[in-house]
């Protein structure tokens, strides 16, 4: 590097006293030899910038297809090696300067501002460079599968920009670190107000992690954007959720915390997925069974030790208590009703694909104005959520057909055609 000054100094005033030699104006001569000084100097730097792409950057590639670990495959996808290797171009910079310009001391000046720009800079970028590299790593762990990866980078990486962009300042205006953040203090209203979904975001992903309301990959449902589907990604200021029909919908980080919404992951997790539906029955379908009814009844195969062991229950009650039974009110007796709900519950705990081990429950519900709502509450093995709806559909599909044959009747509201099918009826009388 000495030898590489002297040469410099040597050329510089060999071309200065050519120059003046031959009748050329000092000025001229003095400017065309700072001219040839900044060409060398960029030739120099050309030079090594070559040289490093060349050698620095391939010796870190040929390192790194050996290496078993992929955090250097993503250091080079972010560039971590280029910005590297602009370190040595920096330094022959750094040092070739004072010799170049050394009897331009303004010029002097503004090369040195721009060089302690660019060195924030560079700092600023290798940074960047390895905050993504952590973040793409990260992400193929599968202890960090789940979690909100890209919020904490992101927060770092604000951070970084923060500090780089406080140092800039000090370089431009000459004011130390410590009196731009005295500054930024009393700014800081201002501050809290422009950069506030920032900051709320920054809390929130800090809540949604440590308290584990949402992951990447939970169903959730938020009524209130649109958003029924898995999450893709959680990042300091918008949750990306993608929907089950393959749209994208984006919700504040905030909103997780500040509103409610649904997440399905406590389902993914247990053992069933539960279904919940109710058939709604006509009230003046329900009535007593006759000794004819329950006959027939009995060849239902889910039903028939039900039915004979109840009414041996009922007969001997009745019997026991004098019950007159010319009248069907009186002393106990067995609705098709009640039949049907204990079919339904039977066939519940026969269906393979019901979780036997959680809740079977048929239930009677208060009566309204559309009937009376038998509702069914069971689990479903599978959870995925096709084969979920081609259960359900399975199960009431048979529930409905089987209604008539317990003399039942389901409720359902006239549509045109029965209205005209009575008027019609009413005109024929």
């Amino acid at each position: 590097m000495i030898q590489l000054n002297e040469d410099i100094k040597q050329l510089s005033c060999l071309l200065e006293d050519f120059l003046l030699k031959n009748g050329v104006n000092y000025n001229i001569a003095h400017y065309a030899n700072l001219l040839l000084n900044i060409l060398v100097l960029i030739l120099i730097i050309l030079g090594i910038n070559y040289l490093i792409k060349r050698f620095v950057i391939q010796t870190f590639k040929t390192f790194t297809d050996k290496t078993k670990t992929t955090f250097d495959d993503f250091l080079i996808q972010s560039n971590f090696p280029r910005y590297v290797g602009q370190i040595l171009p920096l330094m022959a910079l750094y040092y070739l300067m004072p010799i170049i310009f050394v009897d331009y001391s303004a010029i002097l000046a503004i090369f040195d501002k721009l060089f302690d720009l660019y060195v924030i800079i560079l700092v600023v970028w290798i940074c960047r460079s390895i905050l993504r590299t952590s973040k793409h790593y990260l992400k193929t762990l599968r202890q960090f599968n789940d979690k909100p990866v890209d919020s904490y980078i992101q927060v770092v990486m604000i951070l970084v920009w923060v500090i780089g962009l406080m140092f800039i300042f000090a370089e431009i205006t000459g004011e130390s670190v410590r009196s731009f953040i005295i500054s930024l203090g009393a700014a800081s209203a201002v501050l809290i107000l422009v950069f506030k979904d920032t900051i709320l975001g920054f809390v929130a992903s800090i809540q949604v992690a440590v308290n584990d309301i949402v992951r990447i990959g939970d169903w959730i449902t938020f009524d209130k954007y649109g958003a029924d589907g898995n999450v893709t990604e959680i990042s300091l200021a918008t949750v990306r959720v993608q929907n089950w029909d393959n749209t994208f919908t984006t919700i504040p980080t905030y909103s997780l915390i500040s509103e409610s919404f649904q997440n399905w992951r406590g389902m993914q997790e247990s053992p069933g997925r539960r279904i919940k539906r109710a058939v709604y029955i006509k009230q003046n379908s329900v009535k007593f069974m006759t000794s004819e009814n329950l006959e027939e009844l009995k060849k239902v195969a889910l039903i028939k030790k039900y039915i004979t062991s109840r009414q041996e229950e009922i007969n001997k009650f009745n019997t026991d208590n004098n019950i007159d039974k010319s009248l069907p009110l009186n002393g106990r007796n067995q609705t098709n009703l009640g039949i049907f709900r204990k079919y339904v519950d039977s066939y519940l705990n026969e269906h393979s694909a019901i979780h036997k081990e959680l809740y079977i429950i048929v239930r009677h519900q208060a009566p309204t104005d559309k009937g009376i709502p038998i509702e069914i509450l069971c689990f479903s093995r599978d959870k995925r959520w096709e084969n979920f709806e081609y259960i359900t559909a399975d199960i009431f599909d048979h529930v409905i057909a089987a209604i008539p044959y317990f003399g039942l009747q389901l409720f359902e509201s006239p549509s045109g055609d029965d209205i005209t099918k009575l008027y019609g009826f009413q005109q024929e009388n």
